[in-house]
């Protein structure tokens, strides 16, 4: 008996920067019952999913910054996501901006959850790999300041006992860097959830535009394949404010391949059925852990920066 999990990559289109948190709940709920009537067990849903992506403006007040995170999850705006999906009896991963107070200090993370058919979170992860600046960069048509609004997750990355499986999670840039993947693959991880949003045009390096899907799908196979594991990469997609976010969204395979792939920049649901068995197929062979990783000599990994 296989260990599978119809698993629904559910992209979202723009959000506003004036659309109320109801709007985006009402529309992931929407493509929730989409995704429903497919048969799916889990949806998973972008980076950012409550709001418009607002590290691309530069923010001077900090209260006014505050308004974009949540304070408690789930809450009165996020309840009917929550309640609907508990009522269908599917799992599901969202990310948001979250502030929370720890050791007396708020603290402000890209935050991604994971809650069971139950309605529990049984997972929160907090964003590693913080991209972008810290500072205004007037140069920029638009900012990316997350390292500004944002703090770095100082807990790295973990699987946790889900869906009668192991599954993992990431956000958006987490997705370039390979040791997301392996230190998650480690933990043993058979997917990794990842939502993201990505500019298609990268102010520091434009004459890379061209390669903004290559470059996406390129980390999402290759992290899949060198780790043996499945990778769910979900956008928000679309002209949003001005600025173009590319979709993508994709549901890969073990073997790196690309099963199933939005055709649209809108709200989308894609589906696949994830057999976790299939990571035996890279696991027992080509990239065996216990028999071919050397540890040992690859002491610059955490050695040096």
């Amino acid at each position: 008996m296989t260990r599978s999990i119809r698993t629904a990559a559910a992209q979202m289109g723009p959000i506003a920067r004036d659309e109320p948190r109801a709007s985006a709940v009402a529309r992931m709920v929407a493509l929730l019952e989409q995704a429903a009537e497919q048969g799916a067990n889990l949806v998973v849903f972008p980076e950012l999913a409550l709001t418009s992506f607002f590290p691309r403006w530069y923010i001077d007040d900090p209260a006014q910054v505050d308004t974009w995170f949540e304070r408690a999850m789930p809450n009165a705006a996020t309840q009917p996501l929550f309640e609907r999906a508990r009522a269908m009896g599917i799992a599901f991963s969202f990310g948001y901006a979250e502030l929370v107070e720890q050791d007396g200090i708020l603290r402000h993370y890209n935050t991604a959850i994971l809650v069971d058919a139950t309605g529990q979170i049984v997972d929160r992860y907090h964003k590693v790999h913080l991209p972008g600046h810290a500072e205004h960069e007037a140069w920029r048509p638009f900012q990316h300041l997350e390292k500004r609004y944002f703090d770095p997750s100082p807990h790295g990355f973990a699987a946790v006992d889900a869906l009668g499986g192991r599954l993992g999670q990431a956000i958006c840039n987490d997705r370039r860097w390979p040791e997301t993947y392996r230190e998650l693959a480690l933990d043993g991880a058979e997917m990794a959830l990842i939502g993201y949003n990505t500019p298609r045009h990268y102010p520091p390096a434009p004459e890379h535009d061209h390669l903004q899907d290559f470059h996406n799908h390129l980390s999402l196979q290759a992290g899949a394949y060198a780790n043996g594991m499945w990778v769910v990469g979900v956008a928000k997609a679309g002209v949003e404010e001005g600025c173009e976010l590319i979709g993508g969204s994709a549901i890969v395979a073990p073997t790196g391949e690309i099963v199933v792939q939005a055709k649209t920049l809108e709200d989308e649901v894609i589906i696949a059925d994830c057999d976790l068995d299939r990571c035996a197929e890279i696991r027992a062979n080509i990239f065996d852990f216990a028999k071919h990783r050397r540890p040992e000599v690859y002491t610059r990994l955490t050695a040096q920066k």
